[in-house]
């Protein structure tokens, strides 16, 4: 890929948002999408953050709301920033927890899908996340820098080891 078609320097997220990926006992906890941006492909649960809400709080409201289970302590591990031609610019900060409570439940918003690390179905996720979700479960900070055309990533960029 070129350079950056955006200048990252002056770049503001529109929507704040948030991303929860579980890993427990060799394997991770995704969703399938019901509704909204990216309906049917699989991700981690998730979601806008509330006026008034950290990001921490915003991920474990919106795990328990997608999922009926609340993550035990989940920390920070990426921020991904993406420059979208089809919806605002997005902000999303990225959590890894290794436990929850609670019994994984399909709502109205979204399917859980327990799948092993070795067979995550990357072919039904947002393409930039086989760059970076392999970061996450290896433990590893991360900032990913994603420019989209509709659903095709344009461009990308990864910093590995921040410090949050």
């Amino acid at each position: 890929m070129t350079s950056s078609p955006i200048d990252w320097s002056q770049w503001q997220g529109v929507i704040h948002a948030t991303l929860m990926f579980i890993i427990k006992d060799g394997r991770i906890l995704l969703i399938e999408k019901k509704r909204g941006l990216g309906a049917g492909k699989i991700n981690g649960p998730g979601g806008k953050i509330d006026p008034g809400e950290t990001p921490l709080q915003a991920i474990i409201r919106e795990t328990q709301e997608e999922l009926l289970i609340t993550p035990a302590q989940p920390r920070k591990l990426g921020e991904l920033w993406f420059s979208m031609s089809d919806c605002p610019d997005i902000f999303c900060h990225v959590y890894r927890a290794d436990d929850f409570t609670g019994t994984p439940t399909e709502t109205d918003e979204a399917v859980p899908v327990w799948t092993s690390l070795e067979e995550i179905p990357y072919h039904r996720m947002w393409e930039d996340d086989r760059h970076w979700l392999p970061l996450l479960i290896d433990e590893t900070t991360f900032l990913g820098r994603f420019v989209f055309d509709g659903e095709t990533m344009k461009w990308k960029d990864i910093a590995k080891g921040i410090v949050w």
